[in-house]
């Protein structure tokens, strides 16, 4: 892509954005990437390295959930990619949707991703479909905890919500295990609600995630992709930018500080 027309293209996005109404936001693997996390799937892939979780996991976790715990609390789960999650931070893409968010021009975010890099970066108003591997959750009535904040006690297994009594488990989604209604509520009414998609590092091959774009569209929404990659989505989309997310969104969020100046906002 030549710079006057990765320019023009910017230019156009950075006014779409600024223009629409409501904006949402879409993430997945991709721009955890440029944060040194190495995707799930394909070459250098986590799972392609080590192999993937057990495809019935939460199968597993139900069946026992004491044994589960306390193989968890042994290490015995403690998997080798866990350690690219431990050292990443934030990336320059990661706070151009903070900015966004600040500047009252993206309205909410849904990630596929686990790390909690956005809410490190800034961004308040995310839901994350796959849940967050900083918290814990109870599978009765969806309460959630940092995990620091629940403590577990090896003699009581399984830990129980302190509000409803149900089991707790790690917040992040097993294979196997329904995505949390309350997580897909929300997807499904900001879905409903915007008139702009920003879809940034997904390659939209996972579902119920890559239906939302699509459900927003046939409302009459814009769709933006921001990816190095064609994807499945690509077809789809009304204005795409080539490349890494964090180079980009920095481009489109600093045009449109510019745009504001000129307009004297």
């Amino acid at each position: 892509m030549a710079d006057a027309d990765l320019d023009a293209r910017i230019s156009r996005v950075a006014r779409t954005l600024l223009d629409a109404q409501y904006v949402l936001a879409l993430t997945g693997a991709g721009i955890s990437v440029e944060s040194g996390i190495p995707p799930f799937r394909g070459p250098g892939g986590l799972w392609t390295k080590y192999g993937e979780p057990p495809m019935n996991g939460y199968q597993q976790f139900l069946a026992d959930p004491k044994a589960w715990w306390e193989r968890r609390l042994r290490g015995d789960d403690v998997r080798p990619e866990t350690a690219s999650f431990d050292t990443a931070q934030p990336n320059a893409g990661h706070y151009a949707l903070a900015d966004l968010e600040r500047m009252d021009i993206l309205k909410y975010l849904i990630t596929q991703n686990v790390d909690n890099l956005h809410y490190e970066a800034g961004s308040q108003h995310v839901v994350e479909i796959h849940g967050n591997r900083t918290r814990m959750r109870c599978t009765g009535c969806l309460a959630r905890w940092p995990r620091a904040d629940f403590l577990v006690d090896p003699e009581q297994l399984p830990p129980r919500c302190p509000f409803c009594g149900g089991v707790v488990k790690g917040d992040g989604v097993m294979f196997g295990e329904a995505i949390p209604s309350d997580a897909l509520e929300i997807c499904h009414r900001e879905s409903l609600q915007a008139d702009c998609v920003l879809i940034v590092g997904t390659s939209g091959t996972v579902y119920p995630a890559a239906e939302f774009p699509l459900m927003a569209q046939r409302r009459g929404a814009t769709l933006i992709e921001v990816n190095p990659y064609e994807t499945h989505l690509t077809r789809a989309c009304d204005l795409v930018l080539r490349g890494p997310s964090g180079e980009l969104l920095s481009q489109v969020v600093q045009h449109i500080k510019e745009l504001l100046e000129v307009r004297g906002e």
